[in-house]
C-alpha cells in the first residue's frame, strides 16, 4: 500500500476508521505513502446534508470539503507503515478558502501533498477541484494517536 506502483489502490474504507455517511472518500487515485495522494467524491445529491444545505439550492458544505481532504490526507498517512494501527486527528486548520460552489452531481478531486511528518503529528495542504477549477484549499494540522 506504500506508493503508486504496482498492486492495486486501497478502498477507503478499509484504511480509514470512518463509515458513511461520514466517509467522505469513495476512491483513492493515487498515493505515495507519507507523502501525497489523490482521490475523489462524488456528490450524487442523495447526501442528506443538502436537503437542509440549502433547500433550493443545495451546496455541499466548506467544512465537509476540509473534511474530505483530512479524510485523504490520513489515507495518506496510515499507508506508512510506521502509523499502522494509530489513528489521526485533526489538531488545526489554516488558510482555508473556498472558491467555488460545489453541488449536487459533480466529482469533487481531492489532493493532499504532506510536510512535516513525525511521530506524533505533521502537516499537509489539501486542493479539491471540480473539472480543474479549484473548489477549496487549505492548509491541515493533525496529531497522530492510539485509537
Amino acid at each position: 500500500m506504500a506508493g503508486t506502483g504496482p498492486g492495486p489502490l486501497p478502498d477507503p474504507a478499509g484504511v480509514l476508521p470512518h463509515r458513511p455517511p461520514f466517509l467522505f472518500v469513495d476512491r483513492v487515485t493515487e498515493l505515495v505513502a507519507s507523502t501525497s495522494a489523490k482521490g475523489e467524491w462524488r456528490l450524487t445529491g442523495e447526501e442528506a446534508f443538502f436537503a437542509g444545505h440549502f433547500p433550493g439550492r443545495p451546496t455541499l458544505p466548506g467544512v465537509l470539503m476540509v473534511e474530505a481532504l483530512a479524510q485523504l490526507g490520513g489515507i495518506a498517512v496510515l499507508a506508512d507503515e510506521r502509523f499502522a494501527g494509530k489513528l489521526p486527528l485533526f489538531g488545526g486548520i489554516d488558510k482555508a478558502r473556498f472558491r467555488r460552489q460545489v453541488v449536487p452531481g459533480d466529482l469533487l478531486e481531492l489532493e493532499v501533498t504532506l510536510g512535516q511528518l513525525g511521530t506524533s503529528a505533521g502537516k499537509g495542504t489539501g486542493v479539491a477541484r471540480v473539472g480543474g477549477q479549484v473548489a477549496c484549499q487549505a492548509s491541515l494540522l493533525f496529531v497522530i494517536v492510539e485509537p
